[in-house]
């Protein structure tokens, strides 16, 4: 070719998108292409195998298992076209470019390309990190070759999910049901939520009480006057906490030395130090400092955009996509913590503009991550380009969601740079003699910041909404040892300790990365399969597993458990690593997870059993479909086991009913819709089988005609007639409920009028029984019948009444028993949120359905606490719901030369100390950070 004449060049990348962002930054001689994703695959089924194959014994696989493992791919239907296309292109120009993304799944779409078109002309690889115009021109000046290594590891990894896939899941047809599949990385996700499901329903609940005292100094000072301090201590030993007690039995830990406290012991302790005098006996004070988080990466992204955004995985993902392809952030699967040179002066110039010099660490920050095998990017998640463009400047260019995301990886990015937050935090130990001489320790704590630092930019969100944010501030008076102290209120305060939180999604990729289970293209994926295949489901933002997930993960672990092992299929992926880095032989490690080997490394691996085909071959006679099928919950006193089965039609309950056959229809009853596995206590379980789990009809409302039923819920027995609900009593069963007594029901929440200023008051039924509502003010009713009766009059005066915190906790037991001839302790009767139970302060046991409190004698009382004691299977209560904290309200500075950021928060839950108006929209406290810095 004459040096003059014109050299055309074809670049292919993956998404019109990201060609047409490319395009741009291209000359004329430049054709940019998209590829629309993979171009050839493994056939999906039968109809896709070509004629010349269909009678191969491994056609169904679509790998030749006997022949080196050699994959059988063909063009996917929808991609014929754009093929037909690309290879067109191909023969018009001079050289080709291949510019899909730099992981192993890029890399394996430019090789499939070369093996579809086969160009006669040069090709080269051409990589990138951000679709700049510098970095595009960059990437065309220094292309590489395909990097063969990767394109092996992701055959491998393809290879490997469609042998798990399709050895086992055909085991999965037979004996639990069909159409469900297994995955080498989706079924230890979904092991993961079963097994968390299953310690919520061991859970059993504790009550354990303290003191919340408000102390005050005396005299006139200076700052705060006011503080409050916890009980801690009485008479040396440590008062339990909800870590004292075992969740398993509900019982304080054996041999935890502690004092626990009930509601009559701590309101007692308190009358006892009423006007005692309270003193200081120690004050210690610390410096307080906090390093910046790593910048993102993708499941770091993933984590905080679901707390702070409340987005999916999936939403995340997808919108991240579409910011890297419009040139606005680097590639978003990495797994890398490192920023570039070019980065690290952006970031820094720009901390100095928007915070100022102060704010600028003398060094560099430099991250190791924490990530095993860090390896298939060469950057964190970052703003794109050598100038970062700040919130402000790109929020008419992007949508929404897009412009949420972006500012949520800018002010990561730039908060990684910047100083430490520092301040100081004091411990104060406080000490009261009661009126019973008993030695009564309390204790506060206090922080305060004196400096934000990267605090200013940003705060990480934590999965427990509880906590408290990293930049809010306790200030406490100034103290010294020796000091008087009044103590303004004692309030006696009950607490329940709480089963394991569920997973979200955002903690469920954070237990996977801790794992080595998944990569940063796969976490998306996993958590979109898992419910896709009815695994799992969301209940807000918690992932909950279905009964069908207990089956599937049952059996795996009972007949293959190597395949659900959480070491095991790190390994694979390690070894998958090793292959991507060429250190290990993609053909060594498919023959000896598929066939088994008893070469060196073997014991690690399926191959110790003889291989995946000889394990899902030789072990499925040994499968009991009913017992797979069967998920036991608890032993019935009277009928013995109760199990969940998992059939055709859904999953019902069934116990043997006292002499009664086997398979007497009577021992059934299937499980509405909306209950989770661990709702599934001994009283709800009781409920279902007297209502015989279906709608029960009670008759027609003679006003609409529309028939009013009976119907099992989530959170008890409930009626309904068209769009009206209502909960029943809990004086009232599903079995001898009237038609008049389910219309009053539906007349609730009943209007009793207005106040003066035109404000509604309602009487409702609520979990805590009945109450007024004004606003969001309310106040509780002696009876149920108050909810028909109550006039404005009384309503109004009740509302007029303080609102005290002791109001719901510190109802008088129902009924007096005297002690226990066991522990010697007093037996009462109380009312519970699941109804009336005997206590003697330390086991509880719930009265039977339809027994009332007048029936209950001592003799009963005591031996109902006895069989508690022999089997202590109590009813767990569910977890109180959490105000909803999000995201810090970001610096005003960072974008005040542009128009304002638009802010990523929420309002948060009203913190328990008055803060400063920057902090009460600060963010929840960050979890420990997976990366530690270091300044060069």
């Amino acid at each position: 070719m004459p040096s003059d004449a014109r050299t055309t060049r074809l670049v292919i990348v993956e998404s019109p998108s990201k060609a047409k962002t490319i395009a741009g930054y291209l000359g004329p001689d430049y054709f940019v292409e998209a590829s629309f994703g993979h171009v050839r695959d493994l056939p999906k089924n039968a109809d896709e195998v070509p004629a010349k194959y269909a009678g191969e014994s491994w056609a169904r696989l679509g790998v030749d298992v006997d022949n080196g493992f050699q994959p059988l791919y063909v063009v996917s239907s929808n991609r014929k076209g754009q093929i037909d296309k690309l290879k067109s292109l191909a023969k018009e120009v001079d050289e080709i470019f291949l510019a899909t993304d730099e992981d192993r799944e890029g890399e394996a779409i430019a090789w499939h390309l070369v093996e579809t078109i086969k160009p006669k002309v040069p090709v080269h690889r051409m990589v990138f990190h951000e679709i700049t115009k510098p970095a595009i021109q960059a990437a065309v000046a220094n292309p590489r070759e395909i990097d063969r290594d990767l394109v092996d590891a992701q055959e491998a990894r393809r290879i490997l999910d469609r042998l798990y896939g399709y050895e086992v899941s055909p085991v999965l047809w037979k004996k639990v049901g069909p159409k469900l599949s297994a995955g080498r990385v989706q079924s230890v996700a979904t092991r993961i939520v079963v097994e968390r499901e299953r310690q919520r329903m061991a859970f059993r609940t504790a009550e354990y009480w303290d003191i919340l005292a408000t102390l005050a100094v005396q005299g006139k000072i200076e700052g705060p006057r006011n503080f409050q301090a916890t009980l801690i201590a009485l008479d040396g030993d440590r008062v339990a906490t909800g870590k004292d007690f075992e969740p398993t039995t509900g019982q304080v830990r054996p041999g935890s030395g502690v004092v626990h406290l009930d509601g009559d012991g701590a309101r007692g302790l308190a009358a006892r130090l009423e006007d005692r005098p309270f003193t200081v006996t120690r004050v210690e004070e610390k410096p307080y400092r906090r390093r910046p988080y790593a910048p993102f990466i993708t499941s770091t992204l993933q984590q905080e955009a679901a707390r702070k955004l409340r987005f999916s995985a999936s939403q995340t993902m997808r919108t991240a996509q579409t910011l890297y392809e419009s040139g606005y952030i680097t590639y978003m699967r990495t797994d890398s913590v490192n920023l570039s040179e070019t980065a690290l002066t952006a970031a820094r110039r720009q901390i100095a503009e928007l915070y100022g010099q102060a704010n600028v660490p003398p060094q560099p920050r430099r991250y190791t991550g924490k990530v095993k095998n860090a390896q298939e990017a060469h950057e964190a998640i970052r703003p794109a380009g050598d100038n970062f463009r700040t919130p402000g400047e790109v929020a008419k260019e992007l949508k929404p969601d897009e412009f949420r995301l972006y500012e949520l990886i800018w002010r990561r990015t730039i908060a990684s740079q910047m100083t430490d937050a520092v301040g100081n935090s004091v411990s104060v130990r406080i000490r009261a003699i009661s009126t019973a001489n008993e030695e009564v320790d309390f204790a506060a704590t206090g922080k305060t910041i004196t400096d934000p630092g990267f605090l200013r930019a940003y705060v990480e969100s934590s999965d427990d909404e509880n906590a408290e944010a990293e930049d809010a501030e306790r200030r406490l008076p100034t103290l010294v040892k020796d000091q008087p102290l009044t103590a303004e209120e004692l309030a006696a305060v009950g607490h329940h300790t709480s089963p394991p939180a569920r997973y979200t999604e955002a903690s469920l990729v954070k237990a996977l990365e801790e794992l080595g289970i998944g990569r940063p293209s796969t976490y998306e994926s996993i958590m979109r399969t898992i419910q896709d295949r009815g695994y799992v489901e969301k209940r807000g933002q918690a992932l909950i597993p279905s009964f069908l997930a207990f089956a599937v993960v049952g059996l795996l672990e009972g007949h293959y458990p190597r395949l659900v092992d959480y070491n095991f299929t790190a390994s694979m992926e390690s070894q998958l690593d090793d292959i991507a880095g060429g250190d290990h032989a993609a053909l060594d490690f498919l023959t000896s997870f598929y066939f088994g080997s008893q070469t060196a490394g073997a014991e690690d691996s399926v191959a110790q059993a003889g291989g995946l085909k000889k394990m899902v071959t030789e072990n499925l006679s040994a499968i009991d479909a009913r017992l797979v099928n069967s998920i036991f919950l608890f032993e019935d006193e009277k009928n013995g086991p109760v199990v969940v089965r998992v059939g055709r039609f859904g999953p019902y309950l069934q116990r043997k009913l006292k002499d009664a056959p086997e398979d007497d229809p009577g021992n059934r009853v299937s499980i509405p819709e909306g209950i989770a596995p661990d709702e599934l206590t001994n009283e709800k379980v009781e409920e279902l089988f007297a209502s015989g789990g279906g709608d029960k009809s009670v008759g027609d409302d003679p006003v609409s005609g529309e028939p009013v039923l009976v119907k099992s819920g989530r959170y008890g027995p409930y009626v309904q007639s068209g769009e009206r609900t209502a909960s029943l009593f809990k004086s009232q069963t599903p079995q001898t409920l009237t038609l008049e007594q389910a219309l009053q029901l539906l007349t609730l929440p009943r209007l009793v009028g207005k106040d003066q200023e035109g404000v509604e008051i309602t009487a409702q039924n609520g979990r805590y029984g009945p109450y007024v509502k004004r606003g969001t003010d309310s106040r509780s009713l002696t009876s149920e019948d108050e909810l028909f009766t109550v006039t404005l009059e009384k309503a109004l005066e009740l509302l007029a009444q303080p609102k005290t915190r002791q109001s719901r906790t510190a109802k008088p037991p129902l009924k007096e028993l005297g002690p226990d001839p066991v522990s010697q302790k007093p037996m009462v009767i109380k009312d519970g949120r699941f109804g009336a139970y005997v206590t003697d302060g330390e086991t509880n046991a719930t009265l039977r359905r339809g027994q009332t409190p007048e029936e209950i004698t001592p003799e009963i009382a005591s031996e109902m606490l006895a069989n508690k004691r022999a089997n202590p299977s109590t009813k767990k209560a569910a977890p109180a719901k959490k105000a909803t904290k999000a995201a810090g309200d970001p610096a005003k500075k960072a974008t005040a030369k542009k128009a304002p950021a638009k802010k990523t928060a929420a309002k948060k839950a009203t913190p328990a100390k008055k803060a400063t108006p920057a902090k009460k929209a600060a963010a929840k406290k960050a979890a420990p950070a997976k990366a530690t810095a270091t300044a060069e």
